[in-house]
């Protein structure tokens, strides 16, 4: 029995041995080689940029062309003003003759420069108990400059009458359809 027993450590220590020595070789080996990158490419050239011939910008903003007014006066430059006012103000305009109690009532001058901007405004009967009426109406006609040009005067000062309803909207007494 221990012939067999020396006879299986024998053989279990060559096993052993063996495969030590396979898995020294094998860690030792030279991995197989990889196969070679593929030759790189160079993306295309880009197309040559044409050169573009530069565009000339506007120093100051385009503004809309002013109409011209033949007024020969300040009583007729105030229907040409009107008109100018009510095309730029129509969804403001009340419709119809307005009604007997309005909310304001103003009375306002407006300088008119040579070309077609306000210079001034001048309250000659303000509608003191309703300043943001009157901070309203200065805006509104402020803001619709350039008026037509003044041709035959050089400048004018003309006067109108605002008839303010308590909705916002107003006539102006030069092209008012009436009041109730």
């Amino acid at each position: 029995m221990t012939h067999s027993i020396a006879h299986f450590l024998k053989s279990s220590l060559l096993a052993c041995v063996a495969c030590v020595v396979a898995l020294w070789l094998t860690g030792c080996s030279t991995p197989l080689p990889l196969p070679p990158p593929p030759p790189q490419t160079m993306p295309p050239a880009p197309a040559p940029v044409k050169p573009v011939a530069p565009i000339a910008l506007p120093s100051e903003p385009v503004k809309p062309q002013s109409s011209t007014s033949s007024a020969r006066n300040a009583r007729e430059y105030r229907v040409d003003a009107a008109k100018h006012l009510y095309k730029l103000n129509g969804d403001r305009i009340f419709k119809g003759r307005m009604p007997p109690m309005l909310y304001a009532v103003g009375v306002l001058d407006v300088e008119v420069d040579k070309k077609g901007q306000v210079t001034r405004t001048n309250w000659v009967r303000a509608p003191g108990h309703a300043p943001e009426v009157m901070r309203e109406i200065e805006k509104t006609a402020r803001q619709a400059a350039p008026y037509p040009i003044p041709a035959r005067m050089g400048k004018v000062v003309y006067t109108d009458v605002w008839l303010w309803h308590k909705s916002g909207r107003f006539q102006l007494d030069t092209l008012t359809e009436g009041q109730d």
